[in-house]
């Protein structure tokens, strides 16, 4: 073969990443990575969607007793999260820019925060508020603390709060061990200006924990909280 074409051939290499036999290019497999992503996506929004809808269907027919609920709620530890993770996915998305750039160091540092900002949501949640919560006998058990006319709304309420809290925290917990994969990888240096599929696929699963506690808010915090 002529030194021009291996030169050809070795500068190509270098400029588009490798990929499995299945795909046909590179492009095929990161489009591939992306779509089953939004595929998974979709499951989880049938999945958090039927638990949300049916909290609104119960709460239109035990109005009082949910208000009764949401009012012994944080409403200032659910106000910090929430800001939280809006900051965390800026700055993971800052991130993604990054790396389109090639500056794989800024992409650990801004996955690092994002990181750490998910971490400091789950101590607020579950190591304050669910604490919080439990010492004022709020779990739905034999010693709730909301009795009278309002209990059974009340109750049911606080069940659905502990279950979708628990569940997006699952979800938080699994975001957490992806967005480490995605550091552990960049400081490999494993991705490239061409090569950065895995840190948008992780990305899209990070704004997706998010949008569902941006959903969550209101339903605990804010909606029966008026005077």
């Amino acid at each position: 073969m002529p030194i021009h074409r291996l030169i050809s051939c070795s500068a190509m290499s270098e400029t588009y990443p490798t990929h499995e036999l299945q795909y046909s290019s590179a492009r095929h497999q990161a489009e591939s990575a992306i779509s089953g992503m939004w595929l998974f996506l979709a499951t989880e929004v049938l999945f958090f969607g039927a638990l949300l809808l049916t909290w609104i269907y119960a709460r239109h027919w035990n109005q009082a007793g949910f208000d009764a609920g949401a009012q012994q709620t944080n409403l200032a530890i659910g106000t910090v999260n929430t800001v939280i993770l809006l900051a965390s996915s800026f700055v993971y998305s800052a991130g993604v820019a990054f790396m389109e750039a090639g500056n794989s160091r800024r992409l650990v540092q801004c996955c690092a925060t994002a990181w750490a900002l998910g971490m400091a949501f789950l101590i607020l949640k579950f190591g304050i508020e669910w604490r919080d919560d439990f010492a004022k006998h709020l779990f739905p058990g034999s010693d709730f603390a909301i009795q009278g006319p309002l209990n059974g709304g009340a109750r049911i309420f606080f069940e659905f709060y502990f279950l979708g809290t628990a569940l997006h925290g699952l979800h938080m917990i699994g975001g957490l061990m992806l967005v480490g994969w995605i550091i552990w990888r960049a400081r490999r240096g494993d991705f490239s200006s061409a090569f950065y599929t895995p840190v948008t696929v992780v990305g899209l699963y990070w704004s997706f924990v998010d949008i569902v506690w941006i959903v969550l808010y209101p339903l605990i915090y804010l909606v029966g909280r008026g005077p």
